[in-house]
């Protein structure tokens, strides 16, 4: 049986005495080792990670430890650590050193978590399987031939893989949930500006938020109570008063929860995802609450508007990456224009050359109110109506993706039908809204399914509690 699934068994195994911080950083390293083929690491901080641990035992020796002392955490490769490479698993990065690091990180070290290494991920956040990152595919552990979700598969993996306690993502459009649902972790996208963004490889700036993968709802929460709040340095983060997420509180009360039917009974919905969501839905009934299919013909506008948005936000953050400050400089350039052009076109990958396109497609003159005006609009439109429902409900319930992971190469030629892999996460993403992915049985095949529970926004105590109690609930 593997050891440290959770935080609390390496509480445990500290107080008592039994290991300290730098035999379970080694324990950790040791499955980083044996789990390399997955290729979840680009890059393992075996020697910081272990000094850092000496410091930290010290700390506890003295009695003045944080509440993460122990706590072992990986990085998506889009997050800055001072002294560390970011690259956002892109070649226009190669090279690049981080001079600060992310607030969502800083925090956990002021807490003293240990940072063990970053996380392969898509290039810049984009794309659902993990595919397209320069330094190659990474691999479920479950299954060799299926995708581990993306953008952040190399987060989930290293959950998954027991590679790491816990570990932070990005989430745009559902690369926390939707990698966190086919690889059988807990994956938790908080409010829009619940998390700073400072240090974060920008993507989609109005979408882009900081999530966090763990086997456990208690980790998870424990992690977003330590990096929430407002942060002076990002002009977009709340001031909301952060609760005490990890004390999971379930109200003794009754709730009412909605059950999207354009997702529930989409033609594209995996039938053993139905079935398994259908077990649970009588589940809730069966214990006393109300449960109730609800109408959302809007869900259809949500993927559309979600990639002209994005898209757009991507042409103009992109823009930055020229090859002149930092990063991957064409060696073949004559003058200006070809550094610029070929900079661009030799570092970026293919995936990403298409969504910068599109984005300045909908964002050149002819088509700008055309697309990206009318997408602002039926955003807010989204919003709204999303935001109404969780005011008659307490949650919205559906399924985390379509289907369970797909098969490298599947969707290797049809860019639209990786899109759809975002489907019933996308809501979320454009509503700003948290949102929560919890594993619920298998498939046929043996693989992962997820469970996705919507609230309104900062409502990220209740989420977690409900969530804490509806893992209860759910098929093991």
């Amino acid at each position: 049986m593997e050891k440290y699934r959770s935080f609390d068994e390496i509480q445990f195994a500290l107080k008592n005495g039994e290991s300290d911080c730098r035999s379970i950083v080694k324990y950790y390293l040791q499955n980083i080792q044996t789990k390399a083929h997955l290729n979840a690491f680009v890059e393992v901080f075996a020697q910081s990670a272990l000094e850092r641990a000496a410091l930290v035992d010290e700390k506890i020796s003295q009695g003045i430890a944080g509440k993460l002392a122990g706590m072992i955490v990986g990085i998506k490769d889009v997050l800055n650590y001072e002294g560390h490479p970011s690259t956002a698993g892109s070649n226009i990065l190669k090279g690049y050193i981080s001079q600060f690091t992310a607030t969502a990180v800083q925090r956990l070290l002021n807490e003293d978590a240990i940072v063990i290494g970053r996380l392969n991920c898509d290039e810049f956040g984009m794309g659902s399987s993990n595919e397209h990152s320069a330094y190659g595919k990474v691999y479920q552990e479950l299954d060799l031939t299926r995708v581990p979700g993306g953008s952040s598969g190399g987060s989930a993996v290293a959950v998954q893989a027991n590679l790491c306690t816990v570990s932070l993502g990005s989430d745009t459009g559902g690369s926390v949930r939707q990698p966190a649902a086919f690889t059988g972790v807990v994956g938790m996208k908080p409010s829009y500006s619940r998390v700073s963004r400072w240090g974060l490889i920008a993507y989609a700036s109005s979408f882009d938020t900081i999530g966090v993968f763990s086997s456990t709802v208690k980790d998870n929460a424990l992690i977003l109570e330590i990096i929430a709040g407002y942060d002076e340095k990002d002009s977009t983060s709340s001031k909301e008063e952060v609760k005490p997420y990890s004390k999971l509180d379930f109200p003794k009360r009754s709730l009412k929860i909605a059950v999207l039917k354009e997702a529930l009974h989409a033609p594209a919905l995996q039938p053993e995802i139905k079935r398994n969501t259908l077990e649970v839905i009588e589940k809730l009934k069966t214990e006393g609450y109300e449960v109730q299919e609800v109408d959302f013909p809007q869900l259809k506008y949500v993927l559309p508007t979600y990639y002209i948005l994005t898209t757009a936000e991507a042409s103009a953050n992109l823009a930055r990456f020229d090859g002149v400050k930092y990063g991957y400089r064409s060696p073949e350039a004559q003058n200006l224009e070809q550094l610029y052009k070929n900079s661009r076109s030799e570092g970026f990958g293919e995936e990403v050359k298409r969504r910068i396109m599109l984005g300045t497609f909908v964002l050149s003159a002819s088509y700008y109110d055309a697309y990206f005006t009318k997408a602002q609009k039926v955003r807010r439109i989204i919003r709204d109506l999303t935001a109404n429902l969780l005011t008659d409900f307490d949650y919205l319930l559906l399924p985390t993706t379509p289907t369970t992971a797909f098969k490298f190469g599947e969707h290797g030629g049809d860019p639209v039908a990786m899109y759809l892999e975002d489907l019933f996460t996308v809501q979320a993403s454009v509503s700003g809204v948290p949102a929560l992915s919890i594993p619920n049985g298998k498939d046929d095949s043996g693989m992962p399914i997820g469970l996705q529970v919507i609230a309104n926004s900062f409502k990220e105590a209740e989420l977690y509690a409900f969530g804490h109690y509806l893992s209860t609930l759910t098929l093991n």
